[in-house]
C-alpha cells in the first residue's frame, strides 16, 4: 500500500450511518485524521465509539457513507489481509495469546516455514528484526503471559506494523498502567509518530488527550459533534461537547465537608495486614467517613482492598467491621459482616454478562428474596427495577441481559449488586475506570448518598475525581502507607507523593 501523501489523510469516514434493529448506533458520523498525529476520539459510553471502530476496522459495513484510506476507497470487508495492511485497533482487553511466545504472537498464522514445517530459527529471527526496528525492548523468546501490560501493548503495536499498518488504534492503552509506565508508552508513541505511524486514541482520561493527542473528535449520543486542535478545545469546552452540558465534572467535594465528631463510631479498621506485595497496612474509617486509597498499580493498594472484602487472604494481620474480626480470605464472611464490593474488574468479578440486571443486582441477596436460596423471577424482577430508577441504570428493563449495556451502566449493575445487601462498609476499586463523565458523576454521587446514611466508603483508586469525595487520602508507596492527605489536598502534592516525590523537602 502506498504511503499518502501528507495532505491526503490516513483514514476519513464520511457521513456514517449504522443501526441495529431500531437503534441507531451512528448517525452522519464523519472524521479525519492526518498523517503522523494522534487523534483523540472521545465521548461517553454509548457515544457510538465502538461501533466507529469496527467500522474503521473493518469488521462491520456501515449501512450509509464511506471509509477511504490514503484517499482511496476502504477494501471489501471480505479482505482481511488487505484491511491488516491499513488499520490495527490494540484493545483494552489484550489480543495476545498468554501461552505462545512472543515471536509466536508476532507472525501467528503466517509463520516462515521449511518443507511445510514451522521454522523456528527464522521465526525467532525475524521476530528479534522486528521488535528492533521498532526499538521494543522485549525477548522474543519470552512467554507473552510473562510480560507486563505495557510490554504487551507494545508487541500488539509491533505485530500491527508488521503487516504493513501505519494507522493504530489504541483502545483506552492506559487502563491498565501506573503513571511510570504510561510516560513510557507516550514516550513510545511519539517515537512512532515521528517515524510516520499515525494514531487514533480512544480514553476517558481527558487529561490523556492534551499530554499525547494533537486534534480530537468528539461523538455524542451516536452523532459527530466537534473536530478541532486539542490546543483549540479548552477542558470545560471538551466536557461541555461530550455531555451537552456547560461546566467541568460534578463530584462533592469533601473539603466543603464539616468534620465528623470526635466520638464517631470506628465502622473498618486494619491493624497490621501484611499481603503479598504490602506490609504493615494499618488504618481505620469511621461511620459517615469517606476514606481514599491511593498509590501506582503496583503499591499495593487494590491486594488491600481485596482483602477486606475477602476476595484474596493476607498473610497476617486483622480486619474488623464494628468490632468484629473477620476471617481471612472469605466473601461469604465479608457480606455477613456488612462489607459491600465493587471489584476492579466488572468483566470477571462483577458481572455475569449473560445474565439480566435484576438478576446480577441481586445476586448477593437471593436467600433474602425466597426460600432456600431461589427468588421467584418477579422479585428479582422489582429489585432490579429499583436500582435501575436508584442509580439511574439505562437498560429496557430489569430483565435486560448487561452483555448489551454500555461500559457505564454495566458500572452501574455492579454498584447496585453490592449496595444490594445494605452494607456498613462499601469497598470500591477503581469505580469509575473506564466509564464516561456523566456516569463518574452518578457512580461518585452513590458515594455521598451513603456517607449521609452513616456507612463508611473506602474508595481505592489513582483517579483525582474519585478521590475528591474522600475526607482524607492514604498514599501507598511500594506496599507501605507512606503519607495522608486531608481533604483539600493539591493534585500536584498528592500525584508526587504517588510517586515516592517530596515537593516540600527541607
Amino acid at each position: 500500500m502506498s504511503e499518502p501523501t501528507p495532505s491526503v489523510p490516513v483514514v476519513e469516514a464520511f457521513e456514517v450511518t449504522k443501526r441495529f434493529g431500531s437503534t441507531a448506533a451512528l448517525k452522519d458520523v464523519s472524521i479525519r485524521v492526518m498523517p503522523g498525529e494522534s487523534h483523540a476520539l472521545v465521548g461517553r459510553n454509548g457515544a457510538g465509539k465502538s461501533t466507529l471502530v469496527s467500522i474503521l476496522t473493518g469488521l462491520r459495513k456501515p449501512d450509509t457513507g464511506e471509509v477511504r484510506f490514503g484517499g482511496a476507497a476502504a477494501p471489501s470487508i471480505a479482505d482481511r489481509d488487505a484491511w491488516r495492511e491499513r488499520v490495527a485497533c490494540v484493545y483494552q482487553h489484550s489480543t495476545i495469546i498468554r501461552d505462545l511466545s512472543v515471536a509466536e504472537n508476532l507472525f501467528i498464522n503466517r509463520q516462515p516455514s521449511r518443507g511445510g514445517v514451522i521454522d523456528w530459527r527464522a521465526m525467532r529471527r525475524d521476530a528479534r528484526e522486528l521488535l528492533d526496528h521498532w526499538k521494543i525492548d522485549v525477548r522474543e523468546d519470552a512467554r507473552a503471559g510473562d510480560l507486563s501490560v505495557e510490554a504487551r501493548q507494545l508487541v500488539e503495536i509491533a505485530r500491527a506494523l508488521s503487516y504493513g499498518a501505519r494507522f493504530i488504534i489504541l483502545d483506552e492503552p492506559t487502563a491498565q498502567l501506573d503513571g511510570d509506565e504510561i510516560k513510557r508508552l507516550f514516550r513510545r508513541i511519539s517515537e512512532l509518530q515521528r517515524e510516520g505511524v499515525t494514531f487514533l486514541f480512544i480514553s476517558h482520561h481527558l487529561q490523556e488527550v492534551y499530554e499525547i493527542c494533537q486534534a480530537v473528535t468528539v461523538l455524542r449520543d451516536a452523532r459527530h459533534i466537534v473536530s478541532a486542535p486539542v490546543s483549540a478545545l479548552p477542558r470545560e469546552q471538551l466536557i461541555e461537547a461530550m455531555t451537552g452540558e456547560r461546566g467541568g465534572l460534578a463530584v462533592a467535594d469533601a473539603a466543603a465537608r464539616a468534620a465528623l465528631p470526635a466520638d464517631t463510631a470506628i465502622a473498618l479498621e486494619v491493624k497490621d495486614l501484611v499481603g503479598p506485595d504490602y506490609e504493615g497496612v494499618s488504618f481505620t474509617v469511621k461511620r459517615g467517613e469517606v476514606v481514599g486509597l491511593t498509590g501506582a498499580t503496583s503499591s499495593g493498594r487494590t491486594s488491600v482492598a481485596e482483602a477486606i472484602a475477602g476476595l484474596r487472604a493476607a498473610k497476617s494481620g486483622a480486619i474488623s467491621v464494628d468490632g468484629v474480626k473477620l476471617p481471612p480470605g472469605d466473601v461469604p464472611a465479608a457480606l455477613a459482616h456488612g462489607i459491600g464490593c465493587v471489584p476492579k474488574d466488572r468483566h470477571h468479578e462483577g458481572l455475569v454478562l449473560t445474565q439480566s440486571v435484576a438478576e446480577n443486582a441481586s445476586m448477593t441477596i437471593t436467600r433474602l428474596l425466597g426460600k432456600f436460596g431461589i427468588a421467584p423471577p418477579a422479585k428479582k424482577n422489582a429489585f432490579g427495577q429499583k436500582m435501575i430508577d436508584a442509580l439511574g441504570i439505562v437498560a429496557q428493563g430489569p430483565e435486560h441481559v448487561v452483555s448489551g449495556l454500555s461500559g457505564g451502566n454495566q458500572q452501574k449493575v455492579v454498584m447496585a449488586r453490592a449496595l444490594a445487601t445494605d452494607p456498613n462498609v462499601l469497598v470500591l476499586i477503581d469505580p469509575t475506570a473506564g466509564v464516561d463523565v456523566k456516569s463518574k458523576e452518578a457512580l461518585l454521587s452513590v458515594v455521598d448518598r451513603v456517607r449521609e446514611e452513616g456507612k463508611a466508603v473506602l474508595v481505592v483508586s489513582g483517579e483525582l475525581d474519585d478521590l475528591r469525595t474522600c475526607d482524607r487520602v492514604l498514599v501507598m508507596f511500594r506496599g507501605r502507607v507512606a503519607a495522608e492527605f486531608p481533604a483539600g489536598w493539591q493534585d500536584h502534592d498528592l500525584i508526587a507523593s504517588v510517586e515516592g516525590v517530596s515537593l516540600h523537602e527541607e
